[in-house]
């Protein structure tokens, strides 16, 4: 190939991990030494020679990878690689992969790969690490047929129509009758600015007798509720439930990328988790939580048999744990009556972060919309009671720092609120700084979101570039450290069984969140998700590319050793821990893990280069 056809594959491979760890050489070596193949839908298999094992890259169409037994390992798409097991075993190929689309793929031959391997080491440890979780999905890929694991991509219309704010309803009728489409996305100056579906039709045209002269904003719904493509397909059927919509247009990074809507959605597969929270709120008095509550660590068992990912884990637990939240509201307002005033219940820590697995205890707070007077404050003392002890009882135990709503010290009006983050930012002392790590992880579960953004950007405001409060939060962050020593220590002294164990949780997925959340507050970054507060500061250039997706890495590979853990010592009968013996783990495993520590090391020495400059 000349050098007009090697540019493309050179910018599609410096845009794909691990490629883009590559020196300019060895990436240039690479393309010269691939070759490319075209498979057709028609051939129904990709043809593997187990005598010439490659590695394959996606550059184009759709393939499933099935085993010998036609059980589905994984799915395919641009970007994507299979083959890579053979190289990395030597064992000749026994899975089959299909072909679903028609699609380009380009053949990278085994002493390249070899080669590559030797020169970079993210380059193997990448590889290596998918060949670890092709082997843990032998038999159990069952997750991905579930629409807890399944993205909003996978579904959604790819190329919705549009038409112009000032188009008549008219033009858009013809437009869906022609494209055979219940909704457009309504535009103007190529951004998005409401939806018209078939439903604002008939209620806001023809049953207000309008002719087709009326233009589209007139009848459009305006500001649409919007997802992301890669959300969790759950978790726009909660949105749909929750606004009573079937048209949801998907938008990344403020460009409008496509539609789905209820149809799609139906075209899934199970919703085991929207199950469980459509029963949770049919509910009609405690002891009936209580008993549906009782599902949940089966729940979280079958997710971590299946396989799933440690972050879609902790959003589809911690939405349940939403849902019983805000129907513990409802059914004690119903007791209570109407509250006085507008409120938002807060939730802080794992549950701000949609990241709890076992072992999750309360973390939540009261926010008022202005001071209570005595009767205001009696309501909202019961209430918080009430739901603090509902929630108790459905297995999410007080807090035993007593940071719930129900102490007075956390009702507070939005005012008082201010004023406590303010105090504590401007005068970080230890408790203060304690506070942060809990605090500062926040999200309203019920109420105004308007109330909360009130908050919020309050907070950020004065956490951005505050070099003082981020210096001290960034020392606080640095007390603890992984636990690397601990493993060269078990690798001298070949013994393990005089080891209690790892905290993968405050030793690994902790330190990782601190990272996170210091970079993210210097920011001023509304996000609390740790994986998503990397993925902002990753787009916003203040983490490179690379340390972002290795702290991503580290963060789900911990997370993901903690919750297989936890299901062996749930299946074992023996109480769910963070801590992890590592005595009966691979060798492979053991050496991931120690470069997953590696990474988290190697974020906290960064973080204090950059935060602790002046000290």
């Amino acid at each position: 190939m000349d050098a007009s056809e090697l540019q493309p594959i050179l910018q599609f491979l410096q845009q794909r991990v691990p490629f883009d760890s590559l020196n300019a050489g060895a990436l240039s070596r690479c393309c010269h030494g691939l070759t490319i193949g075209y498979y057709s839908k028609a051939s129904s298999f990709v043809p593997l020679d187990p005598a010439n094992p490659q590695l394959y890259i996606v550059r184009s169409g759709a393939f499933e990878v099935r085993d010998r037994n036609g059980e589905l390992l994984d799915r395919l798409g641009e970007g994507d690689y299979f083959g890579f097991p053979s190289l990395l075993s030597g064992e000749e190929a026994s899975n089959r992969v299909a072909i679903l689309e028609d699609g380009l793929v380009y053949h990278l031959p085994p002493v390249i790969f070899d080669f590559l391997r030797q020169e970079s080491r993210e380059f193997d440890r990448f590889f290596n690490r998918a060949f670890a979780k092709r082997l843990r999905h032998q038999g159990r890929f069952k997750a991905k047929e579930l629409t807890t694991t399944s993205r909003v991509s996978t579904l959604m219309s790819k190329s919705p129509q549009t038409i112009d704010m000032k188009a008549s309803v008219a033009q858009a009728s013809r437009l869906m009758r022609t494209s055979r489409v219940s909704s457009v996305l309504v535009i103007d100056n190529n951004k998005l600015v409401g939806i018209l579906t078939d439903r604002d039709l008939r209620n806001r045209v023809l049953a207000e007798n309008h002719d087709g002269s009326l233009p589209v904003h007139q009848a459009m719904t305006t500001t649409p509720v919007s997802i992301e493509s890669n959300s969790l397909v759950f978790e726009a059927m909660l949105l749909m439930s929750e606004h009573n919509i079937h048209h949801l247009p998907v938008v990344d990074n403020g460009v409008t990328t496509g539609v789905v809507t209820s149809t799609d959605i139906l075209r899934g597969q199970s919703s085991q988790p929207l199950l469980l929270i459509g029963e949770i709120e049919r509910q009609k008095d405690l002891q009936s939580l209580i008993q549906v509550s009782k599902q949940i660590p089966l729940l979280l068992q079958n997710l971590i048999s299946a396989d799933a990912r440690a972050e879609e884990i902790g959003r589809v637990l911690t939405s349940v744990t939403d849902a019983l939240t805000r129907r513990l509201i409802v059914l004690n307002q119903q007791i209570l009556g109407e509250a006085p005033m507008a409120f938002c219940w807060l939730a802080f820590g794992s549950q701000g972060r949609q990241d709890q697995a076992a072992c999750s205890d309360q973390d939540n707070g009261l926010l008022l919309a202005h001071e209570p007077d005595e009767a205001a404050e009696g309501y909202f003392d019961a209430l918080s009671h009430a739901v603090c002890k509902g929630l108790d009882e459905c297995g999410y135990i007080y807090c035993p720092g007593d940071i719930m709503a129900q102490n007075p010290k956390w009702r507070m009006s939005l005012d008082k609120w201010k004023q406590v983050f303010e105090r504590w930012v401007n005068t970080p002392e230890p408790m203060a700084l304690m506070h942060a790590s809990i605090f500062f992880d926040m999200r309203s579960v019920y109420g105004p979101q308007t109330l909360f953004d009130g908050l919020q950007d309050a907070v950020l405001s004065n956490t951005k570039d505050n070099d003082i409060f981020l210096a001290g939060l960034t020392g606080n962050s640095l007390t603890s450290s992984p636990p690397l020593g601990f493993f060269r220590k078990f690798v001298l002294e070949r013994d393990g069984s005089e080891v209690k164990g790892i905290d993968l949780k405050h030793k690994g997925n902790a330190l990782i969140t601190d990272i996170a959340r210091v970079y993210a507050l210097s920011a001023g970054i509304k996000e609390v998700n740790t994986a998503k507060r990397i993925r902002a500061l990753m787009d916003q250039s203040i983490i490179n590319r690379k340390d972002a997706l290795n702290l991503a890495d580290a963060h789900e590979f911990i997370a993901h050793m903690r919750l297989s853990n936890q299901g062996y010592q749930y299946t074992q009968s023996l109480p769910v821990t963070n801590y992890l013996m590592p005595q009966n783990l691979s060798s492979l495993v053991r050496h991931q893990l120690r470069d997953a520590f590696k990474v988290v090391h190697d974020g906290q020495v960064g973080l204090k280069l950059k935060m602790m400059r002046s000290y």
